[in-house]
């Protein structure tokens, strides 16, 4: 059944520590010059407790300091990785306005891509970019960065750092480069100096939980003819080699942190870990994440919930499994489709297929993506509609009712220590 919009008053989103109340419609405030906003009723209407922290992994699950399951429902926010250097939106909404909004509609956490780029550059923001925040204005990206994490914190959410390209950048094709973890003007040791950066830089804000290291490996001509590998010692191409040198790094210099490695093929297959995983100076660290969109099936894989499993199954989530030789948390970062209440009925069914997944093993998630609006890179343009959008291209109204509502149904933990199962 489709999920109607709200229209009534404004109700407030009260937050504080360590808990998050939310009072029905999820709006915190109404931005200067709008119209009260429409929007559909949070499910989250009770206090939500803040884990205790820091995070580490028991098996299949990532669980708290007390050994109780915490489950990533997130979103992803993209932008301070593009040549904005800067989170979508700072010119539509106003920071708290987007957070209070995330926390209210039941999401925990954001998964927050960065540049190295912006680490090494860390340039002033231009002011247009966030003239709806005029007190981030003459900030240098970091800056920013930090009152980005620092607001999600004070709304109840956990932040995962994304390394998602060494160049600003939009992302991912093989021909703008930046396939793999280095690159000709981003060197390895750039990529390890930079994550140490990032890790030392919130190693006081508990609220930063996870560091992925890399966001869709994949080929990269520019660097290598081969494609990339896991666990065959190749300096230039090896995945293996270098999440462990690289999660070993951030774990050395903030060891609250979960270590997030993505998979080969854009991140859409997870097969060589199931037999050889990564090794890390913790082993209650490691959470794989994966990928998941429809053109990473056929035509049949998308036709019934069946064969959609089994695929999924095979390619990433054999972990999940009782029997799995390794057990481990699946962090499925990545998956999405139309926003702008413009979807197609394929386009439904897909989202529909991959929540029930989510509904079914109680995987970790984030969507892609919350921003209503483009940043600027390749193939895109600043301001343009985010399809893909949770929030609608003003940044204050939902984007597409109905997705918003399978989302909001699979973000409570239903299995693991601590939960009463469902």
């Amino acid at each position: 059944m489709r999920i109607h919009r709200l229209v009534g008053a404004f109700l407030a989103v009260v937050v504080f520590s360590p808990v998050l109340v939310v009072c029905n419609a999820a709006v915190a405030e109404t931005p200067p010059g709008h119209p009260v906003r429409k929007s559909i009723p949070t499910t989250n209407a009770v206090p939500r407790p803040t884990p205790a922290f820091p995070l580490s992994t028991q098996g299949r699950w990532i669980v708290d300091a007390h050994g109780k399951r915490v489950r990533l429902a997130s979103v992803n926010w993209f932008g301070a990785e593009s040549p904005e250097f800067v989170v979508g939106g700072l010119d539509k909404a106003s920071l708290s306005y987007i957070t209070t909004w995330i926390a209210g509609h039941g999401f925990n956490s954001i998964r927050l891509p960065w540049s190295n780029e912006m680490v090494e550059k860390n340039p002033v923001v231009k002011s247009e970019y966030l003239s709806a925040n005029p007190d981030l204005k003459g900030l240098r990206a970091l800056e920013i960065y930090d009152r980005v994490v620092a607001a999600a914190a004070a709304a109840g959410l956990m932040v995962v750092l994304d390394n998602h390209r060494s160049s600003a950048d939009w992302c991912c094709d093989e021909k703008h480069g930046d396939g793999l973890w280095h690159s000709a003007a981003h060197p390895e040791s750039a990529w390890i100096k930079d994550w140490k950066t990032m890790a030392a830089r919130y190693r006081s804000q508990p609220a930063v939980v996870a560091a992925e290291l890399r966001n869709e490996i994949r080929p990269d001509p520019a660097v290598s003819k081969k494609k990339p590998s896991w666990g065959d010692g190749d300096s230039v191409t090896d995945w293996k080699r270098a999440a462990e040198l690289g999660g070993n790094a951030v774990l050395a210099t903030n060891p609250n942190l979960l270590v997030v490695i993505g998979g080969l093929e854009y991140q859409g297959n997870l097969e060589p870990i199931f037999t050889n995983p990564a090794r890390l100076s913790r082993s209650d660290k490691t959470v794989y994440a994966a990928h998941d969109y429809s053109w990473f099936h056929s035509k049949e894989e998308l036709a019934s919930f069946s064969t959609y499993r089994e695929s999924m199954d095979r390619k990433v989530g054999a972990m999940l499994a009782p029997d799995a030789a390794v057990k481990a948390p699946l962090y499925l970062d990545e998956f999405g489709t139309c926003g702008e209440n413009k979807c197609t009925a394929e386009e439904i069914k897909y989202v529909a297929l991959a929540t029930k997944y989510l509904r079914q093993t109680d995987a970790d998630w984030a969507y892609w993506p919350v921003n209503g609006t483009q940043s600027a890179g390749y193939d895109r343009a600043h301001g343009d509609p985010e399809n893909y959008g949770v929030l609608d291209d003003s940044w204050q109204r939902d984007g597409h009712d109905e997705i918003l509502g399978f989302l909001m149904g699979v973000q409570k933990a239903r299995q693991g220590p601590g939960v009463a199962h469902l």
